[in-house]
């Protein structure tokens, strides 16, 4: 993490003067695809300008997790790489419903911003998923979750009127499955989706963590092209008035 995007954070922080609240579990899904020049694009939305909470800002499609999330068992699981990473540090209990359901956040929210289905398709006539997920079953979209990858996880500092832990997911293009034809979701929530390059996603109105996950990501491509299961992620989160990086 720069200098400069810590120093930032910090003078966010001590303009806050909220009381303390729990963060909430949130996901966040990075769609990636890769052109045959090398070129990563990633999916990015502008947030609506009626939004209370990061109004005009570009960001991934994402949102808190629901309930109704670890309730959705049908699905193709995780690398168990990718699984043990996510289950690190969960303070509040540990079960398989509550790691599963960070990713079908992720894909749910991804279908309601974007009108993107993330999965494969079944040979189920009959696919039984959940609330949240009807129209993956009916299109017979199974979720998938083996492809996806951790690459952050970041803890919203105290003192902040909204706080998440949000679980920062990638995923290759070819996981998508369907997508609907006018290019945004059913929720509204988010306007000008676009297949970005990381260079032409700066130039947008970034969130600081955005930008923050943004130039790590830049890092591990090149270093990790493929985005291995078990490669270490940053995990950021707010100690002693200062913000700090970990690995997991």
């Amino acid at each position: 993490m720069t200098g400069s995007f810590e120093k930032q954070l910090a003078k966010d922080e001590k303009a806050g003067d909220f009381p303390y609240i729990r963060p909430k579990d949130a996901a966040t899904l990075l769609i990636l695809d890769r052109d045959a020049g090398g070129t990563v694009r990633l999916l990015m939305g502008r947030r609506h300008k009626r939004h209370t909470f990061m109004p005009g800002k570009f960001v991934f499609p994402g949102g808190r997790v629901d309930p109704g999330d670890s309730r959705i068992a049908n699905v193709l699981p995780y690398h168990p790489s990718v699984e043990t990473k996510l289950s690190q540090g969960l303070k509040n209990g540990k079960s398989a419903a509550r790691v599963r359901a960070f990713a079908l956040a992720a894909i749910r929210e991804t279908y309601e911003e974007a009108g993107i289905f993330v999965g494969q398709k079944s040979d189920d006539g009959g696919l039984r998923l959940g609330k949240g997920f009807e129209a993956f079953a009916d299109r017979g979209i199974q979720p998938d979750l083996s492809g996806l990858r951790m690459v952050a996880r970041a803890i919203t500092p105290p003192q902040r009127p909204r706080r998440f832990d949000t679980r920062f997911l990638a995923v290759w293009s070819d996981a998508i499955a369907d997508q609907l034809p006018e290019g945004t979701g059913p929720s509204g929530e988010l306007e000008d989706c676009a297949w970005l390059t990381l260079e032409e996603a700066r130039e947008k109105e970034l969130p600081l963590i955005t930008q923050t996950i943004l130039t790590d990501l830049e890092e591990r491509l090149a270093r990790d092209p493929n985005l291995s299961p078990g490669t270490e992620v940053p995990y950021y989160f707010f100690r002693k008035g200062a913000f700090k990086r970990d690995q997991i």
